[in-house]
């Protein structure tokens, strides 16, 4: 898993935020954000510096990019 700033996270995370590249995103009971992309791949962060709000509206606008949402239950 991957720890970083959420400016950090979100400057790697733009020019992918696409359904050709991320199929879905996982958003853990820890708060942890997994990415699954469309090869196979996934990756873990953990964005240290976020509050809740922010993580709302990071999976707020990447729905809004097509891309699948799931929360832990």
């Amino acid at each position: 898993m991957e720890e970083c700033k959420l400016n950090d996270f979100i400057k790697v995370l733009e020019p992918w935020l696409d359904r050709d590249y991320i199929r879905k995103v996982f958003l853990t009971d820890q708060e942890h954000l997994v990415l699954f992309f469309t090869d196979g791949g996934q990756k873990a962060y953990y964005i240290d510096d976020c509050t809740k709000g922010q993580l709302k509206n990071i999976l707020v606008d990447i729905q809004k990019r097509g891309i699948a949402v799931e929360k832990a239950e």
